[in-house]
């Protein structure tokens, strides 16, 4: 069959179309911006990507259209497709009925951490000899793609509390009936759809409600909201994991940041992990995968030493290179607590060194403002920022730079912004630029002109 899939370029719905091509569908696809990493991967696959959702993109012989969330009513490819009676689906919708039905499917869903935690999953199932399948929204590093089949029975999926699609407003997460789900923590976001923590919540106690008794439930133990969650109403077993506690899993740092710990289940010592990564956050995210992964059988002793070899997904503080002694990360961050621990990850790795930060409001949380009044507290470690104050965001960005501990600039253009950190950035600095969107390829501009 060919497809054709609105919105291609999005982290999810380009995994779509790498599994569709993978299972000999014709594909091709649209997006508004077609930017890296995702059109990197899809041209990589042979995928035709068209820019703009202008109908004569959508050939006369297309058989099924994929819609993506970020469309709506008013769109002219969606106008199109009602109009003609074109067959027409969501992404999640398409995976649940075309890659997961017989396989054992493993969910990670969460506010925070759901692609790094997807990615050590299937990275910790991988190194076990599982050769599983993954759609993660991101691009895992030890892989080199966002999705895959694989030959074997689990297939490990980052699972969205965002709404569907324009036709289906229900999370993405409850098209994946999972026999093991991580719920990773919870807190308030997506502003434009959810009007306040409870509303997510029940989205998250619908997920809940369909894990089977026969499955496991692997949960933040740390986490009130999640506890709330639960509090529901409950049928699967749960393993709950945190830090220097009473947990069925939990974690002793052994490095302050977070880059080496011992892993403990139901107190006795399982192993300990030695890796790249930095940060508290990072240590739950992988005390969750290592409990998902013991969930469907997987010898830890046996893989807890490979992750000495996992690499981070791509813009998760992703290092792009050093010039003139300034070292360059593209981060994804977009929410108050996201933004904190990585920067206290980076922080306990850098020691005094001088952290600047480049920040896009990006998100429609971030632009509406949901979270402004937690912004300047969460770039507490941060030396000086640069906000990218673009004219529709609504809040005041003064007001933010005015709270920082450090200093803090607003700039009206992404030229103005690399001007403003090059102006500041001295040898021996850590530059990381934070948006969840291209960010008009900032960092990569930077560290050219650095010289890098």
């Amino acid at each position: 069959m060919k497809l054709h899939i609105l919105g291609i370029c999005g982290t999810f719905m380009g995994g779509v179309a790498a599994l569709a091509r993978e299972l000999g569908h014709a594909v091709d696809g649209s997006d508004q911006n077609v930017y890296p990493p995702m059109s990197t991967q899809l041209e990589q696959l042979g995928i035709r990507l068209a820019s703009g959702y202008d109908a004569a993109h959508l050939a006369a012989d297309t058989g099924q259209v994929v819609v993506g969330n970020a469309l709506s009513r008013g769109n002219p490819a969606v106008e199109h497709v009602l109009d003609h009676g074109l067959r027409y689906t969501s992404g999640a919708q398409w995976l649940s009925e075309n890659v997961l039905p017989g396989r054992e499917t493993l969910a990670v869903a969460g506010t925070h951490g759901k692609t790094t935690t997807t990615s050590i999953l299937a990275f910790l199932l991988d190194a076990a000899g599982r050769d599983p399948g993954f759609l993660v929204g991101g691009v895992p590093e030890n892989f080199g793609v966002s999705a895959r089949l694989g030959t074997g029975r689990e297939f490990v999926v980052e699972a969205d509390e965002y709404d569907t699609a324009f036709f289906d407003k229900r999370s993405k997460f409850v098209h994946y009936r999972p026999t093991v789900a991580i719920l990773n923590n919870l807190e308030y976001d997506h502003a434009d759809i959810f009007p306040d923590l409870a509303a997510i919540q029940r989205q998250f106690h619908h997920l809940v409600r369909i894990v089977p008794g026969r499955g496991r439930l692997v949960v933040n133990g740390e986490d009130a909201a999640l506890a709330e969650v639960l509090a529901m109403g409950c049928w699967t077993p749960v393993e709950r994991f945190g830090i220097d506690g009473d947990f069925d899993w939990s974690a002793r740092l052994l490095r302050e940041d977070g880059s080496e710990f011992e892993v403990r289940h139901g107190g006795a010592v399982v192993g300990v992990v030695r890796w790249s990564l930095v940060g508290r956050h990072n240590v739950m995210n992988g005390l969750a995968a290592l409990a998902a992964a013991n969930a469907v059988g997987v010898d830890l002793a046996r893989v807890i030493p490979a992750l000495a070899d996992f690499v981070s997904v791509k813009r998760r503080l992703e290092r792009l290179g050093q010039a003139r002694g300034v070292t360059v990360y593209d981060d994804f961050a977009h929410h108050p607590t996201a933004i904190r621990t990585t920067l206290a990850g980076l922080r306990a790795r850098v020691g005094a060194a001088r952290i600047l930060v480049a920040m896009e409001p990006r998100s429609n949380s971030m632009r509406l403002g949901a979270h402004a009044d937690e912004i300047a507290p969460s770039l507490h470690e941060a030396d000086a920022v640069v906000f990218l104050h673009r004219p529709e965001l609504a809040w005041d960005a003064g007001k933010v730079v005015s709270a920082l501990r450090g200093e803090g600039e607003a700039a009206s253009g992404v030229d103005a912004l690399i001007a403003a950190l090059k102006q500041r950035a001295r040898d021996g600095d850590h530059v990381v630029f934070m948006s969840n969107g291209g960010f008009e390829g900032a960092p990569r501009r930077f560290l050219a002109e650095l010289g890098g």
